[in-house]
């Protein structure tokens, strides 16, 4: 986010300076060191639908480096796998009966096409979809994947939950088709971010990591402050994009006040354990799991819309697991969790030869997106930016939309919208 509207104000002339505290550029979107290659962290695609990425992408001129793969979905349970990739495979699903079946269709389309989420987050996800879908259905195929993602927490998530990932995965089906389309951008997001550091400071701006900023106040007359270890650094205008959390911890009163609404807002970390091997494990992306055994979430087969050329004809699989940002687990040392997800891995394919695991590794986050409780957007802390020359804009302004890089580019374009005006030639550039 943060680098997007560095991006933007770049265009504009101005002189930008980027912080990031992390040593490396992207938050959850950087990358990781494989080996044989380098590629993100967790897992990343992007749909046909997503025209604020796609475009920002076309700007920095890697909208040619963007490639396209049809993919297949599959579900593990009763032990046996299945693909969903069409209507003959949904009509075979073993699980459910045809009426079921029926009603789940309905339920998918009808939530696809549902524009206003507000009604939504009063009403519990497992009471809409067991009234959508039925209850044969909700406990044979909705109950075990909001487990897996959840855990016993469904039971207080609101429907805004499911109805954000059903409208945004519906928008990467082909209809006429029947296929699934998944994009993904040649390099991995560090050519992305990699791109946007050389903008920055080709148009003049500087882009630091592992520089923490320690304070932000008010310059006298107008600007702002950045209190660093080695001083200060001051500037005409700064655009705080770090979570509210540390916003109340590092600016005055003067600046911005955050009001706390009842209860404080909870989230979602992950613990994705990720294989690089010599053969795929599966033909789909994504394998959905209904099965109370597996210590994962899901299977990601992300060469399965990557090629392969891009791993060094090696294969990349994660296996995310979904746990609240106060969980044991993630702070379980790395051998820990790989013992219990590869026993895992096991059960899922027991014909898997450890010989062809390259390697294994663990990446982690402890806070990847909030939990989207009823009520949720009246909970979440109210910013209010109180000087003409500071701006906020972060991902806690997202209360009903699943957090991904269209998402943070959409934002970026409408913030410019609001306030681009504002940033005018009357104070350019560090002063």
């Amino acid at each position: 986010m943060g680098l997007a509207l560095a991006r933007r104000l770049s265009d504009r002339g101005h002189n930008i300076s980027v912080y990031e505290a992390d040593s490396q550029l992207g938050g959850l979107a950087t990358h990781h060191d494989y080996g044989a290659f380098i590629w993100d962290r967790f897992y990343h695609v992007i749909l046909p639908t997503d025209t604020h990425l796609l475009n920002f992408l076309n700007e920095i001129g890697l909208r040619e480096q963007v490639g396209w793969s049809t993919t297949q979905t599959g579900f593990f349970v009763d032990e046996q796998f299945h693909s969903l990739n069409g209507s003959m495979d949904f009509l075979r699903f073993p699980p459910l009966g045809l009426w079921s079946k029926f009603r789940l269709a309905l339920a998918i389309l009808y939530c696809s096409r549902v524009n206003d989420w507000r009604r939504l987050e009063q009403i519990p996800v497992d009471r809409w979809l067991t009234r959508l879908s039925g209850r044969n259905t909700f406990e044979k195929l909705w109950k075990p994947l909001l487990l897996a993602k959840l855990g016993s927490q469904y039971q207080r998530v609101s429907a805004v939950f499911i109805w954000t990932y059903i409208k945004r995965m519906f928008s990467a089906r082909d209809s006429a088709a029947q296929k699934e389309q998944l994009g993904y951008v040649s390099g991995g997001y560090r050519n992305v971010f990699e791109t946007l550091r050389q903008d920055i400071v080709q148009a003049g701006g500087n882009v630091y990591t592992e520089v923490k900023v320690r304070g932000i106040t008010p310059a006298a007359g107008h600007g702002i402050q950045l209190q660093l270890k080695d001083g200060m650094a001051n500037y005409d205008k700064v655009v705080f994009t770090a979570p509210t959390s540390i916003l109340s911890r590092m600016v005055t009163d003067t600046l911005a006040s955050v009001e706390e609404r009842g209860s404080a807002v909870e989230y979602l970390g992950v613990v994705c354990v990720v294989l690089v091997t010599r053969q795929p494990l599966m033909p789909y992306y994504v394998l959905n799991i209904a099965d109370a055994r597996i210590p994962f979430t899901g299977v990601i087969g992300m060469t399965n819309v990557v090629p392969s050329t891009e791993t060094a004809g090696l294969f990349l699989t994660y296996l995310p697991k979904y746990v609240m940002a106060d969980d044991s687990l993630l702070n379980s040392t790395d051998d820990e969790i790989k013992v219990q997800f590869l026993a895992g891995l096991n059960l899922l394919f027991p014909e898997l030869d450890q010989e062809q695991i390259v390697s294994c590794h663990v990446n982690r986050a402890a806070r990847v997106q909030p939990l989207q409780v009823l009520g949720f957007s009246q909970i979440v802390p109210r910013c209010e930016t109180r000087h003409p020359d500071f701006f906020v804009l972060n991902t806690a302004q997202f209360v009903a939309g699943t957090l991904n890089n269209n998402e943070v580019i959409g934002a970026v374009d409408h913030f410019m919208a609001q306030h681009g005006h504002e940033f005018t030639d009357q104070y350019l550039g560090e002063r």
